[in-house]
This record gives structure tokens, sequence and C-alpha cells, in this order.
């Protein structure tokens, strides 16, 4: 057992470190296995040697996001505490640095994670930028953000946001309503994202403007748009056509985002994902950036990143398991 000190210039950061409740110094005590008391405008680490060298960089890394104003809570605790953990503590100073846009009720909008902010950053540099992850590693969210703030910026005259119309173990048919009623439950995400950067009368606006459009992927067939911002959501459930006809739409002044999860395609067993496609096929092309993001870029709920760590894993054991099998299924030996 070791004690180790960390001074504080403020009071007020020691409030902010602990957090409501403590939970905040709660959340590193159980992580690490260490004892963290505010004694005399100072902080007493105790513990093993190696968890309290984990909990001081912790702390340290943690000081440093407020005092770049940056507001700690849970999630962004225990992803210092992850890159602390793997050796990469130096990568908290890239956080929190560039507001991307500021939402309708004055919210700014940020990358969370190191994952993020390349992925962010691809985004400004490229024409096309392919961003693959699991759910809630915000790649519609930032996605749609940078499209906001371009807009803004008057760098584009339009934002058109589409994702294909595939059913997901339901019926297209039996849902109520015309055509454009059955397939806006597919574009909810995109709606939501837009109402929240700029309010509803104004998204309304820029509708009947024309300068906004959220559209199934159907609907982009034929055209060339140029001087737009243009969102491919849930890209995995394209096909290899659908994929092509739309790379292709891409006009002068414009620039594209296509998201999606691999692991989550719901397209027929015999048809190829176009984005698995997409990135194989343009890997390596110039203006084009294929950005992968992981489960440590999650930024819902904890149990998000722990729900797909356990279906990955699950995934290895059933590969190795298959991988071991016969090649003729009887149990003899491989040809």
């Amino acid at each position: 057992m070791i004690e180790q000190s960390i001074s504080l210039d403020r009071v007020e950061d020691a409030a902010a470190l602990f957090g409501a409740f403590d939970e905040n110094i709660r959340l590193i005590e159980q992580e690490l296995d260490i004892r963290v008391t505010n004694r005399d405008g100072a902080l007493k680490l105790a513990g093993e040697a190696e968890n309290v060298m984990f909990g001081e960089r912790t702390i340290r890394g943690l000081l440093e996001l407020l005092t770049r104003g940056e507001p700690l809570n849970e999630q962004n605790v225990r992803y210092v505490l992850q890159l602390v953990r793997s050796g990469n503590e130096e990568k908290i100073g890239e956080l929190a640095r560039d507001v991307i846009c500021v939402t309708a009720a004055g919210k700014p909008i940020k990358a969370k994670t190191v994952g993020q902010k390349h992925y962010v950053e691809a985004i400004r540099k490229n024409v096309i930028t392919l961003g693959v992850g699991p759910a809630g590693t915000g790649k519609t969210y930032l996605a749609v953000a940078q499209a906001v703030s371009a807009f803004r910026a008057k760098e584009v005259n339009r934002i058109i946001l589409t994702r294909p119309a595939v059913e997901a173990g339901e019926r297209l048919g039996f849902l109520p309503g015309d055509l454009q009623s059955k397939v806006d439950p597919y574009l909810r995400p995109l709606y939501d994202a837009l109402f929240e950067m700029l309010g509803p009368e104004t998204y309304q606006k820029y509708v009947e403007r024309g300068n906004i459009e959220v559209a199934p992927l159907a609907y982009m067939r034929g055209r060339t748009l140029d001087d737009s911002f243009i969102i491919l959501d849930e890209a995995q459930n394209t096909s290899r056509e659908q994929m092509k006809m739309f790379l292709t739409r891409l006009g002068f002044g414009s620039k594209i985002v296509i998201t999606g999860d691999i692991t989550q395609i719901d397209l027929p067993r015999d048809t190829a994902s176009g984005l698995k496609e997409a990135m194989r096929v343009l890997k390596g092309v110039e203006d084009i950036a294929i950005c992968r993001l992981t489960a440590q870029d999650v930024v819902r709920h904890v149990l998000v990143q722990r729900i797909i760590a356990a279906y990955e894993r699950d995934e290895e054991r059933h590969a190795a398991a298959n991988a071991r099998k016969p090649a003729d299924g009887k149990g003899g030996k491989r040809p």
C-alpha cells in the first residue's frame, strides 16, 4: 500500500471532479480499487502502487478536461480510465477541443473520444468519408452536426439525408399510410438529429425552401447532387448496385458521408452488403477516407459497450469453432 498526493489549485475543481454525490470519484475508486480523499486542498490516493499510479494519471487527465471547460460525467470518466489503462493518456489532450456546431438549445457538440475526433477530421478533409462502427459511436449524429456546420457556414446549399428502407424482421406493407408514411420510421433518427441541431421551426423552414431533404435511398436514382452535404445512413443495408448508384450521384462542391455497422446487416443472405464492398473497393482512393470506430468510442450507456463486447466474444468463439470443424462435416480429417 502506498499514498500519493495531488494538489488542487481551485476549490471548484474538487467539486466538479468528485461530481454529484461523489459519483465520479466513487467510479474511479471502484474501477481501480483505491481510496481517494480530499484533505487540506489536496487529493490523497491510497492503494496498491500500480492502481494509485493509474488513479493519479486519470485524475490529472480529468483536471485537464475541466480546465478546458468540459463537464465531467460517467461517460468521459470511464473513457479517460480506458485511455490511462491502455497507456494512451497523452491522447486526453486531443479531447474537448473543437466545437463542431451548436444546437438550437445552445449546447456545443464536440467529439467525445479520440476515434470520434479522427472521424470528424476525416469528414472535414475528404470529399467522401465512410464511418463504420457499432451502435452508439456517434456516426450519424456527428455527420449531421458536420452537415449543419457546413450549411451554416454557406459551404453547401443543401443537406440531403438518406437511408435504405430495408425491413429488419418487419414488413413495410403492414404499416399505415402512403409510401412516405411507411418509410418515415426508417428516417426517424435523421429527423431527430436535425431537430436537435436546428430546432423544429427552423428545420421546417429549410425543408419548405428545399435546403433540407430527408428521403429513402431509392429517391436518389437519376440525380446529380451539386453543392450538397449528403449523408447515407445504415449503409450496411445497401446492395452493391445501390451503393454504386449513390456514390455516382456526387456533384461539384458536394461532400458525402456514409455510415453503417457491418455487424447489423438486414439484407437477405445471398445479397452482398454495399458498404462492405465499398470498404474493399475504395480503399486507398484519393479524397476518400474509411474510419473505423470501435466499442471504445461508444458514448451511450456503459452497458452498450459491454453488450457489443459480449457479442464480439461470441462471434469469435463461433468463428473458432467453425474453423475447427472438419471440411466434410462428418468428423473426418480435412483432405
